[in-house]
């Protein structure tokens, strides 16, 4: 994709609204990586590209399971320039980038412009496909929830809060045979300014993907807390095997919902039109699942994000409980 040729495109392995991921490899050494390509010809799409790429600047390399930037290439016309980390002379130059991407200095950028995200490549695909392809397994669960609250424990200790946590967010490598859950997907993401906890600092902007979406982002005034709504989301659904099938793609996706006869209302919308409901955990098989991991998702999905856990009493909470042996059936 650059004129050096580093890199040879082998095949499209994803593609969004605002992106296209590509399976990569590195012409020196042979490796495999992931290569994500924004174009970024509108300010939408500029300022997505943007939120990614800080999140990843500032968390390089230090969490097994947070996707992990190799490197950004900024495209302009024929023109190829890295300006990710191993290349930055300091961050005024990252911030002049950002005035250009934003048209303020520079209206060439307008025309052929990407951002191109190098990462690590996850042979595993997406979380949602694994665990679709196969029968439920306790330990297995228990493995990614540990690794999922560790990562988001991470992520909210450096302040990032990824406002679009879901199973097609959430990537599969291997290592020595085990499965290693990666969060990725960062153009929703906040990084916070100034001191203070993150879970203090207040969002205004709706985003995310409605089945994920905590009660409060719906009224767009949420914190860091609504992450762990979608994380409770994902794992209830992840326990029972509850599926759902999109409506724009046809494809099924893991996720809780409430059903309003053939309606499939999200789960944080049900809970803002009524704030009492009382959430059926287990949905269906009462020895799915045991006293203390239904104790847990109860308190990841409560209404009220004042009663909810945060990610580093989660953290802390999943780690004690225990997750049962039995085999769950799925439900769709």
């Amino acid at each position: 994709m650059a004129t050096e040729a580093k890199y040879s495109i082998i095949r499209e392995v994803g593609r969004g609204n605002y992106g296209v991921v590509y399976e990569a490899i590195v012409n020196q050494t042979r490796s495999k990586v992931a290569v994500k390509r924004m174009h970024c010809n509108v300010p939408e799409n500029v300022e997505l590209a943007l939120q990614e790429f800080w999140a990843l600047q500032s968390i390089q390399r230090q969490h097994e399971n947070v996707i992990q930037l190799e490197e950004c290439i900024l495209q302009n016309g024929q023109v190829f320039q890295p300006i990710s980390h191993q290349y930055r002379k300091s961050n005024s130059h990252l911030l002049l980038i950002e005035t250009c991407l934003k048209g303020r200095r520079c209206m060439a950028l307008q025309s052929a412009c990407f951002l191109y995200f190098v990462m690590e490549f996850c042979d595993g695909g997406n979380m949602n496909e694994y665990l679709l392809s196969r029968s439920p397994d306790a330990q297995l669960n228990s493995s990614f929830m540990r690794q999922l609250s560790s990562a988001i424990a991470f992520l909210h200790r450096n302040k990032i809060v990824h406002r679009d946590l879901k199973s097609d967010n959430i990537l599969i490598s291997h290592h020595r045979g085990s499965p290693i859950v990666k969060v990725a997907d960062f153009g929703l993401s906040k990084v916070c300014q100034g001191k203070g906890n993150v879970n203090e600092h207040c969002f205004s902007s709706a985003c995310g993907s409605n089945f994920y979406m905590a009660p409060e982002v719906w009224e767009c005034h949420y914190t860091a807390k609504a992450d762990i709504f979608a994380l409770g989301v994902i794992f209830w659904a992840m326990v029972e095997r509850i599926t759902f099938r999109d409506g724009d793609t046809g494809k099924e996706l893991l996720g809780t919902y409430i059903r309003q006869g053939k309606q499939f209302i999200p789960l944080g919308e049900a809970l803002l039109e009524n704030p009492t409901m009382k959430l059926q955990i287990p949905l269906k098989n009462k020895e799915s699942m045991s006293p203390g991991l239904c104790k847990l998702l109860h308190d990841m999905l409560a209404f009220n994000p004042k009663e909810r856990l945060d990610a580093f009493q989660l953290e802390d909470r999943i780690r004690q409980i225990s997750y049962g042996q039995k085999r769950q059936r799925s439900v769709s």
